[in-house]
C-alpha cells in the first residue's frame, strides 16, 4: 500500500538550543534512501509503500540513537487512500487549484 507519511523526528533532553544539525543528520538520512521526500520548516513529507516508509521512520530512530542521542520524539501522520493514486504534490496542487477558484 502506497503512503505520504509527513514525520517530524527531534532529539529530547539534548544540551542544545537548536536542533538544525540533527535534523540535518536525519534528513541525510531521508535523502539516502530510495524514497520521495520533501523537507518543510516543521519536518519532512516521505512518500512510498507502506513498509518502506515506516522501516525508514525505524531505521531514523535508530540512527538517532546510535549518535548519542538517548531519546526521540517523532510526530507522525500518514495517510493512505485506495480509490487512486496521488502524491503530496497532488494534494497541493488541488488546493492551490481551488484556492485560485476563489479568486476568481
Amino acid at each position: 500500500m502506497y503512503c505520504i507519511a509527513d514525520v517530524c523526528i527531534y532529539p529530547v533532553g539534548t544540551n542544545e538550543v537548536s536542533g538544525s544539525l540533527f535534523i540535518a543528520g536525519i534528513e541525510k538520512k531521508i535523502q539516502e534512501s530510495s524514497l520521495k521526500s520533501t523537507l518543510h520548516s516543521a519536518g519532512t513529507t516521505i512518500e512510498g509503500p507502506w513498509e518502506e516508509v515506516t522501516s525508514l521512520i525505524g531505521e531514523l530512530h535508530e540512527y538517532s540513537h546510535s549518535q548519542g542521542i538517548m531519546r526521540v520524539h517523532s510526530d507522525i501522520r500518514i495517510g493512505t487512500r485506495t480509490d487512486k493514486e496521488q502524491t503530496a504534490r497532488d494534494k497541493v496542487d488541488v488546493v492551490l487549484r481551488k484556492l485560485q477558484q476563489l479568486d476568481e
